[in-house]
């Protein structure tokens, strides 16, 4: 079986490791009009030199009211596309491949000065009430994901991830918590994911492989359990998505009864055993050694490491030397590992 640190190839995507920084927003205040600044490029590059084997950049929104927040970053407009071109040209000359995760928050858009959503149900009395969208609007927003996964190609993207978990938007058109609408996009609860991914495969290249991150179980009275999402992948899956990304919960204020180490590795098994596609498996996996055996033993393909990245640019680097391999940072560093 493969090694954390082995390499990995899926379509025309090669990576050098198995280890994966997963998007995480950065709310940063001098983000401006949704462009990525020179935060995001030491923030991303950092992670590069550290030896990352594939950077998925943060929740990347598809209109300016699609954002969780006014620091957001987006790709609704070619003006955008000069800066994300600049990071991920940076964190490929340290060969780390870097995807980009396109997204809409839907009900979540906390500064939207109204949200849209599938439902017209606030997602909590702290959070504004959204519009639910009219079947057309709902088309017209496939058509602004398709424009924003084109741009995502341009600025150099080695790989795309759709964001259909953590109740964002895609999130909830597929769950029955939110989708209670008589329409098309009701009728079937996956139609609004499928067409994204549909539009994503007319525009990408036929061999850069398509991701998609969804949550496999709601921590809600009602919420969805692992058989639901498991068909809702199936479907995702014929639709075009290559890759999935496991994560959980996000569409109610509930939560996991524990949440330690590695404590979604069981919904990433269940999904690679069901589905027969790589899957990249996240949360509480800053353990090097957990992280190494879930790949042995064929619990997930990919690793996806947060937290421990965000208090460590050269986790991956810190990963590879505790688990007895070479340093994974540049030349210029090599001193910090001789011994005279």
């Amino acid at each position: 079986m493969p090694t954390l640190l082995d390499s990995f190839q899926l379509k025309g995507l090669q990576l050098k490791n198995r280890i994966v920084m997963p998007p995480m927003c950065q709310y940063s205040v001098t983000a401006k009009d949704g462009i990525p600044n020179d935060w995001h490029f030491t923030h991303y590059t950092s992670r590069a030199v550290g030896g990352t084997g594939l950077i998925i950049m943060e929740m990347t929104d598809v209109e300016p009211d699609g954002r969780i927040s006014d620091y957001d970053l987006g790709l609704w407009s070619d003006e955008q596309i000069p800066a994300f071109k600049r990071i991920i040209e940076s964190c490929q000359s340290y060969g780390t491949k870097v995807g980009i995760q396109i997204a809409h928050a839907g009900r979540k858009a906390e500064d939207a000065p109204q949200p849209v959503s599938s439902t017209s149900e606030a997602f909590s009395d702290q959070y504004k009430a959204p519009r639910e969208l009219t079947t057309e609007e709902v088309q017209d927003m496939v058509k602004k994901f398709e424009a924003s996964f084109e741009r995502a190609v341009k600025a150099g993207a080695d790989t795309i991830e759709i964001h259909g978990a953590h109740g964002y938007l895609i999130h909830q058109f597929h769950s029955p918590l939110t989708n209670k609408r008589d329409d098309i996009y009701g009728k079937d609860k996956a139609r609004f994911g499928v067409e994204i991914i549909e539009a994503a495969r007319r525009v990408i290249p036929e061999d850069m492989p398509l991701l998609m991150r969804i949550s496999a179980v709601e921590y809600a009275e009602g919420g969805y359990d692992l058989d639901y999402s498991l068909e809702l992948a199936k479907k995702y899956k014929e639709a075009g998505v290559d890759m999935f990304h496991i994560s959980s919960g996000g569409d109610s204020n509930s939560g996991p009864a524990s949440s330690g180490p590695g404590y979604q590795l069981d919904l990433a098994k269940s999904m690679k055993e069901s589905l027969q596609v790589p899957i990249i498996a996240v949360g509480r996996l800053e353990d090097p050694k957990l992280s190494d055996e879930s790949v042995r033993e064929g619990t997930a393909d990919l690793i996806a490491v947060g937290r421990g990245m965000l208090r460590n640019p050269y986790w991956a680097n810190d990963a590879s030397i505790t688990l007895g391999g070479d340093p994974l940072t540049p030349t210029p560093l090599g001193a910090a590992y001789s011994i005279k």
